[in-house]
């Protein structure tokens, strides 16, 4: 059940008659704004430092910022800083690609790699970057024909065929392709024009020592030393245009590319980030505030816990364990301390009481303005009914299937599903995951053990939460249960290479009833706690209400426009294009302490520890700290600045995104947030919420004095 409901209810009845509360603008720094719409903010930003006009960052008309900033793949952000289509964004987002290309005998993860000309820059096939053409407010034609009146089924197929129009109309006779995205919970439509490039090459990237330098433990942290940079290179054919991979392709000529400066960030200084943060959830109520922090966030917390343990342990056993577990362990690391830390900045700001004054604030008004009357009651009563099967889903996403071996029990019952009337799809399902079962077996005996722990030691934390009671009758104590998730594990056919590829072949349609149902055990298992969490009524019930959540919203926040006329509000995060401005500044994380807004390369030297991967120093980096032999990156003190903070409002997405001076030119990549201010997607906090930037002086340093790479350093355009 959701948790506190009555009381809740009760403080939301007690808070609507005893307290006042205007929601206010923006907060100072905050906001993620259009980039078509930024003249709006002009002023605001040249008040606050900026000394170039929005024109210069965005214009349809003439080259300028936006051309140079790109959607690195569907997740990150790049920029370009050369007139030969090379980008930079993070290591982290360049990750897997270089992982992809390492192996034991060429490990560009733990050693770099830097390509010594075009040649033998390294081809990264599905890897995709995309420029912003132009964007277009669409929101007459997608809502034309729309009505109050339409169910939310009707209302959205009408917007799809309205969409589907708009978009085949704007790309028509060109090579570009076109989306369109809700904004304000669809009170407000842009179309997205872009070029896509799909010739996109790694020409470059530190070792991991340096490129994700203090790991997990750091990660989210302030102060940060990371050099978290990766360099890629777009390539087109020979008309400048996208085309898919070839030998013969041509560097792309981007319509601009950023001009770094060496001059680097003192505190006051402005900046702002230009890039494509992926989800925010501003307006949201107090009711999915609390559902993050009080009741999903513990939950995948606790079960990552479980995750990462069992991998860091199998990390430390081999080089080849450490390149499997690399990117996997990062993303799930990622996820995990981030919700911590939102949970912790959500109950510090006393969040959920925050957003029950906001609404209170708005019950007022709309008791005058009877069509917003009853969107918050019902809100609640849809969270209500939603909670609870969060909670379980939940459980059952991070929990049960954490491990490789519900993943795979997984797509056999899929597989068996969606081909139970048909021999022959049947074959055809079964003969795809033979061949995957040949990639997966490649290294079985070494993965087993850790895959073991993991799947045991989840589903016996969920059993434990009361989520998988259909064992109760059966197993008694939690002894019994730990022994039938071993036992399943370790007779499994899914873990015998032979036995699962002969079960695949011989596989009719005619046993699935017996298979589902306890032929095969983990199939049993899987197909009955599916059954448990993912009933018909409780798809039903979470549908229901998620729909009606996000028809209420888009009511809501109507509402609080029309409340707050002269507010401007900022569309939440959605992956398209934005720009976000603030200073550089340090901040008090607790009492008696003052973090300053950057850091050096002392603060590595300090950090090493040759007996923890995370912080183990690369000797030629010791070598130039040992020498002072900086170049012309160190600062005014001689000191070489590695990351900087600012109070840019930021979140995933923006990683890899173009930090700039008031001048428009590139000063740092940012990467991260601080920890204390995570909570930044739901609430900002201008005291705590921080971005945490790569000084660009260190990733030249590191480009130029570290590897040597004088090449990539001549094609940049670099300003004192």
């Amino acid at each position: 059940m959701k948790k506190s409901l009555i009381a809740h209810s009760q403080r939301f009845v007690f808070l609507l008659l005893a307290l006042s509360f205007a929601l206010p603008a923006a907060l100072a720094d905050e906001g993620m704004w259009i980039p078509m719409l930024l003249g709006r903010n002009e002023a605001a930003m040249q008040k606050a430092g900026m000394r170039i006009s929005a024109k210069d960052i965005y214009d349809i008309n003439n080259a300028c910022l936006k051309d140079a900033v790109i959607l690195f793949n569907q997740g990150c952000t790049g920029e370009f800083v050369s007139d030969q289509g090379l980008f930079l964004t993070n290591h982290h987002c360049g990750y897997s690609y270089i992982v992809s290309h390492s192996t034991e005998a060429h490990n560009y993860l733990t050693n770099g790699f830097w390509a010594e000309d075009l040649a033998h820059e390294l081809p990264c096939p599905g890897l995709t970057a995309t420029r912003l053409v132009r964007m277009e407010d669409v929101t007459d034609q997608v809502l034309h024909g729309v009505s109050d009146s339409d169910s939310e089924e009707a209302r959205q197929q009408k917007i799809d065929a309205n969409i589907e129009k708009v978009t085949a109309e704007a790309v028509k006779g060109t090579h570009y392709k076109a989306i369109v995205k809700p904004f304000y919970y669809g009170n407000q439509y842009f179309m997205y024009v872009n070029e896509v490039f799909r010739d996109v090459r790694l020409v470059g990237a530190p070792p991991s020592n340096i490129g994700k330098f203090g790991g997990d433990t750091d990660n989210w942290m302030w102060p940060r030393h990371t050099g978290d940079f990766s360099i890629f290179r777009v390539y087109t054919g020979s008309d400048n245009k996208p085309a898919d991979y070839s030998p013969d392709n041509k560097p792309y000529r981007p319509l601009k590319h950023l001009t770094i400066s060496l001059k680097g960030v003192e505190e006051g200084d402005f900046t702002f980030v230009f890039g494509y943060p992926g989800t925010t959830k501003r307006y949201v109520t107090h009711d999915e505030v609390d559902l993050s922090a009080n009741a999903t966030n513990p939950i995948r917390i606790a079960l990552r816990d479980i995750r990462l343990r069992n991998y860091k342990a199998a990390m430390e056993q081999s080089v080849a364990q450490r390149l499997k577990y690399s990117s996997r362990v990062a993303s799930i690391a990622n996820g995990w301390k981030k919700w911590q830390g939102e949970t912790l900045g959500i109950n510090r700001l006393h969040g959920v009481d925050q957003k029950m004054r906001q609404e209170a604030s708005f019950q007022r008004w709309a008791a005058s303005h009877p069509q917003y009357e009853s969107v918050l009651p019902e809100l609640n009563d849809n969270y209500s009914r939603l909670w609870p099967v969060e909670i379980e889903w939940t459980y059952f996403n991070e929990g049960i299937m954490a491990s490789d071996f519900m993943n795979r029990t997984f797509k056999l019952w899929r597989a068996l599903r969606e081909t139970q009337f048909d021999d022959s799809l049947a074959h055809e399902q079964c003969e795809a995951l033979v061949a995957e079962n040949e990639r997966f077996f490649s290294d079985f005996a070494m993965h087993s053990p850790t895959d073991r722990a993991i799947f045991v030691e989840t589903a016996l934390y969920v059993w434990k939460a009361g989520q998988l009671s259909f064992l109760d009758s059966k197993y008694h104590g939690e002894a019994a249960v730990r022994r039938f998730f071993e036992d399943l594990y370790d007779n499994s056919i899914l873990n015998n290479k032979d036995k699962y590829n002969k079960f695949l072949h011989s596989y009719r349609t005619k046993n699935y009833t017996k298979v589902i149902s306890g032929g095969i055990p983990a199939v049993d298992f899987f197909n009955v706690a599916y059954a448990h969490a993912y009933s018909s009524d409780k798809r039903s019930t979470h549908a229901s209400a998620r729909n009606n959540i996000n028809r209420l919203m888009r009511t809501y926040v109507r509402g609080m426009m029309e409340q707050f006329p002269d507010s401007n509000f900022f569309p939440d995060a959605n992956l398209t294009l934005r720009v976000t401005y603030g200073h550089v500044q340090g901040f008090r994380p607790r009492d008696a302490v003052y973090y300053t807004p950057y850091s050096t390369l002392d603060g590595i030297i300090e950090k090493e520890n040759p007996d923890i991967y995370d912080y183990v120093v690369e000797p030629r980096l010791k070598e130039l700290y040992n020498n002072k032999d900086y170049g012309r990156y160190a600062n005014s003190r001689g000191e070489l600045p590695t990351c900087f903070i600012a109070t840019n409002h930021t979140t995933g997405g923006n990683s890899g995104s173009p930090v700039l001076n008031a001048d428009g030119q590139l000063i740092g990549i940012n990467f991260d947030r601080c920890w204390e201010g995570t909570m930044s997607d739901l609430l900002f906090d201008p005291d705590y919420c921080r971005n945490i930037s790569l000084d660009i002086r260190y990733c030249l340093f590191l480009i130029d004095k570290f590897a040597g790479a004088h090449r990539l350093i001549d094609e940049m355009t670099i300003v004192q």
